[in-house]
């Protein structure tokens, strides 16, 4: 699991410095493909699971979630989450980042920012005896707070020789209720906030998930291995190992 969330890290770090304006969604998911297959010699994920036909997820602006790569040419100010998930010596590693095209909205950057510090805040919450309500609840008081709202309809979840296992991971809900997490489970944190209302809606092609009010999105995702006396995030960046 260390392995495999190491590789989707550093995926996501090779691509960054081509999230910029004229470049295709298609094209990000090309450079991604082919950094996974040649280089890392690993396995992408999202690729044919369940009929998904591209490599990895792009969702950019008011997509939620499971935008699927193709010809769309990103422009300044446009705000793209990619979601990376590889698999190496039959393990998992799942992760997303936000990444801004030029110089982005005001707003855009907020929610991007809430997003990334209600995840932390959800992840810090990950202990041996806790329980499940508990990273919910931090992650849905934190964004409510900001006068963001939190998407109901998809969350985090078990993962490990599996792309998607048990438990499901909420990102709202009540401290102290839920499935009581134990050492050695290892899941996603990975909450999608939205600048308008909750409701989201799934487009024609099967995948593609966007906000019903047309607001902007943000999503931030790590993979965390619950450890006897805390937790162990396994798809930091290497400036985030680093420090």
């Amino acid at each position: 699991m260390r392995a495999a969330g190491r590789l989707a890290a550093d995926v996501l770090d090779m691509v960054g410095e081509h999230v910029l304006p004229g470049v295709t969604t298609g094209e990000l998911d090309s450079l991604c493909h082919r950094y996974i297959t040649e280089v890392q010699h690993a396995i992408p994920a999202p690729l044919n699971y369940r009929g998904f036909p591209k490599s990895v997820c792009t969702s950019v602006n008011h997509v939620v979630c499971h935008g699927i790569p193709g010809d769309r040419k990103l422009k300044a100010g446009d705000a793209v989450n990619i979601d990376v998930t590889v698999i190496k010596d039959g393990f998992h590693g799942d992760t997303s980042r936000m990444f801004f095209v030029g110089k982005p909205s005001v707003q855009a950057q907020r929610l991007a920012q809430v997003a990334f510090d209600g995840m932390w805040l959800g992840i810090n919450e990950l202990a041996a005896g806790k329980r499940l309500g508990d990273v919910g609840a931090a992650i849905q008081a934190y964004v409510e707070k900001n006068r963001f709202s939190i998407v109901r309809e998809y969350c985090g979840h078990g993962i490990g020789r599996e792309f998607h296992e048990d438990p499901q991971v909420l990102h709202y809900g009540t401290r102290g209720t839920g499935l009581e997490l134990k050492a050695g489970m290892t899941l996603t944190v990975e909450p999608m906030v939205n600048a308008g209302k909750p409701n989201v809606k799934l487009l024609p092609d099967g995948w593609t998930v966007v906000t019903k009010d047309h607001s902007l999105s943000a999503q931030w995702e790590h993979t965390v291995l619950i450890t006897p006396t805390s937790y162990e995030v396994l798809t930091l960046g290497a400036a985030d190992r680093e420090s």
